[in-house]
């Protein structure tokens, strides 16, 4: 006997529904119709069974902590910055855990079962590390918790930048980050990189920075992270995140730069809420909104993820971890909205985020562990226009999170009403319907 059967699982890119057997916390059987009965079962009823959500680029050391020490009234980076320094002193133990365990809450709530986080190192008490790595630890059955030793105030820039960045490698810090714009001068932006890919190759770990998060068309990282990752070999164990300053740059300049990033096998990671938040600050008008050119980069063969990056902080006032805004966001500012293209939108929160993350048994296919979500959307399409009820949410063949599902009645004309914003089409009378 099956431990668990999905009945009438609509599955993208497939014309009719499926039954989903788990077996294990495993995928055992996927077919038009499965004989068996199972343990326990859950009618789909036509909806779409997606994997998992994920977040490639968040910092869960800030998360939730709106207000501290007052809001960013400028809007800007730096500001956020400024407002996290100011932050440091004043954090607990006991603070960024309870912040970090109701963000992962609404996490699981939402769908998304993987996040990579990056966590402030300049602090030479190194507090936040130490915590995002007990919560990795105690959240690890439900949520798959990669963390970053990402040097916030600059690497060269901060006294013991080196040190601490290795004491935190030394602590069990997964990647190894950057942030090479905000070094003093261009050429110790270079350094870093330098210095921090190779640290990186030795240890054996993966690579994400914080690549040129400005509207200077002249911050060009991301050429010095490219040759680093072809350098050393390291091709898809890096990542530059923002990549904001591509959006200014010249486009003879982007012509070259893109094989460059295709040869080294770097990839992506955009963040379009804090991207359209924050950039173009400067501007009047017109304003730059400073997304990195994702469509050219999955054109020319680089995978593309999306990140939340910040929910409530210094940084981003607003959100509520569900990957299905940041891709609703995604696809309007970047005048991706044709088909094809929102299947690669809703990749960049699924599986090309899993590939950025180096995620093993990722998938709904036989064999892979039994993660996946029960949306209340038919179609990609759907799900991205309506970022619907997570209806069932089920890690290694377990059900962690319900959602009921949703319908609103209406009462008016003389009628009670209940209607369903997913099930449009059958509500529509077709071309040739007279």
């Amino acid at each position: 006997m099956l431990d668990f059967v999905i009945r009438n699982a609509q599955l993208h890119g497939r014309n009719h529904t499926l039954d989903i057997g788990i077996k294990d916390g495993r995928f055992a059987e996927i077919e038009k119709q499965i004989s068996d009965q199972g343990a326990a079962e859950y009618d789909a009823d036509g909806y779409l069974v997606s994997p998992p959500f994920v977040d490639s680029h968040f910092h869960m050391d800030a998360t939730l902590s709106l207000g501290l020490p007052r809001m960013n009234q400028s809007g800007t980076l730096l500001e956020g910055i400024q407002l996290w320094g100011e932050l440091k002193p004043d954090l607990t133990a006991e603070a960024i855990k309870s912040r970090a365990r109701a963000l992962l809450e609404w996490s699981i709530a939402r769908g998304t079962t993987a996040i990579r986080t990056h966590v402030d190192v300049t602090d030479p008490s190194l507090l936040a590390v130490d915590v995002l790595l007990e919560v990795r630890q105690e959240m690890k059955k439900w949520v798959d918790i990669q963390i970053v030793a990402f040097p916030q105030d600059g690497l060269l820039r901060t006294s013991g930048g080196k040190k601490l960045l290795l004491a935190a490698l030394d602590k069990g810090v997964d990647v190894v980050g950057g942030i090479p714009h905000f070094e003093r001068t261009m050429q110790d932006g270079r350094t870093a990189t330098a210095w921090l890919c190779e640290t990186a190759e030795k240890r054996g770990l993966k690579v994400d920075m914080h690549c040129d998060e400005t509207d200077d068309p002249l911050s060009r990282h991301i050429e010095q992270l490219t040759y680093e990752t072809n350098r050393l070999g390291m091709g898809g164990r890096v990542a530059a995140s923002h990549l904001t300053s591509m959006h200014s740059m010249d486009n003879y300049y982007v012509s070259k730069l893109l094989p460059l990033m295709v040869e080294s096998g770097i990839q992506a990671v955009c963040n379009p809420l804090i991207n359209i938040h924050i950039q173009g600050r400067h501007d009047t008008y017109p304003k730059r909104r400073g997304l990195t050119r994702v469509p050219e980069l999955i054109a020319a063969g680089v995978n593309v993820a999306f990140g939340h990056d910040c929910v409530m902080d210094p940084w981003y006032p607003m959100g509520s971890h569900d990957m299905l805004e940041v891709a609703h966001m995604g696809a309007h500012c970047l005048h991706m909205m044709g088909m094809g293209q929102l299947d690669d939108i809703y990749e960049m929160v699924t599986t090309r985020g899993a590939r950025v993350m180096q995620l093993g048994g990722y998938g709904i296919e036989v064999g892979n562990s039994a993660d996946c979500v029960i949306l209340q959307a038919r179609t990609v399409l759907d799900a991205i226009r309506l970022k619907p009820a997570r209806l069932a949410v089920f890690r290694k063949g377990n059900v962690i999170a319900r959602t009921p599902k949703v319908t609103s009645s209406l009462e008016y004309a003389d009628q009670n009403k209940d209607i369903c914003f997913e099930d449009w089409q059958e509500r529509m009378p077709r071309a040739h319907d007279s």
